[in-house]
């Protein structure tokens, strides 16, 4: 059931993205009317163009930056969830045996457990999805900002045109590296790798890959520096490496103890 939720959040998700950024036709303006408009692809454009010094791909790796930065506190946060949920691994692996049968009122009270387990933890599963839920929204925005706004859509960027795609697809290739190694070393750090964790390991870079090479190379930039932010972020904040030594460390000091304490159970031999 905590599955179904996920996949049908993230479904949800491409899907209001998608009627939000399909109702959007034309060049955005101060005339344009509308909240995604108006309000949000305007000022994206006008935030990349001030960001630019003269060169409109410097404008959106800076812009791009920011965001990153600004979204910090909550890729935070999306960490310390995911922790605290690994943590609770052992306990529900326990209530699925206690509830291992298949029929509907077993099925029920498993997961009116799950749930009172993750109250009483102050943990929300479908917290990892936030993240993904906030910057699918602002990757299209970027998008149409970028289709949108005639000095950007004309601007160029070592051998891009930002309104083109990407002749010799090394962005996009680069942008589905970065997505890979971002989710594989977010995945790296759990004890255990959920199905759908590892399905999202190869998705999202695929999608990206396919996306890159039909949108706007603009896009694909945004898609670079953010991608590799993260990669960056996550060995500085959540470093994969590190929490696996110190898993590694901790249970060593725990067989130590059995070990010890099997030891100093041990009747003693008479001499």
């Amino acid at each position: 059931m905590k599955k179904m939720k996920k996949w049908l959040l993230i479904l949800s998700m491409f899907g209001l993205v998608f009627l939000l950024t399909g109702c959007g036709t034309g060049d955005v303006s101060t005339a344009s009317t509308g909240l995604w408009d108006r309000y949000i692809v305007y000022y994206f454009g006008e935030a990349i163009k001030f960001l630019s010094f003269g060169n409109y791909g410097v404008g959106i790796i800076l812009f791009t930056i920011i965001i990153r930065i600004i979204l910090m506190p909550l890729m935070h946060y999306q960490t310390k969830s995911m922790r605290k949920t690994q943590d609770l691994q052992p306990k529900l692996k326990e209530l699925q045996e206690k509830y291992a049968s298949k029929d509907a009122e077993t099925a029920r009270k498993l997961q009116e457990e799950q749930q009172r387990l993750y109250s009483e933890s102050g943990v929300n599963p479908l917290s990892g999805c936030l993240p993904l839920l906030v910057q699918m929204p602002i990757m299209m925005a970027v998008w149409q900002a970028i289709s949108r706004t005639p000095e950007l859509r004309t601007g160029s960027f070592l051998w891009l045109e930002l309104g083109k795609i990407d002749p010799y697809y090394i962005l996009p290739i680069l942008a589905a590296i970065f997505t890979f190694i971002s989710t594989k070393l977010t995945s790296m750090g759990q004890v255990e790798v959920q199905g759908s964790m590892k399905a999202m390991n190869y998705m999202m870079p695929v999608m990206i890959l396919f996306m890159g090479v039909n949108l706007a190379s603009g896009l694909s930039l945004y898609w670079v520096i953010s991608n590799g932010f993260q990669v960056i972020q996550t060995l500085i904040i959540n470093n994969p490496f590190k929490i696996r030594n110190e898993r590694e460390a901790v249970e060593k000091k725990k067989r130590d103890l059995e070990k010890a304490l099997r030891k100093a159970n041990q009747p003693k031999k008479k001499r």
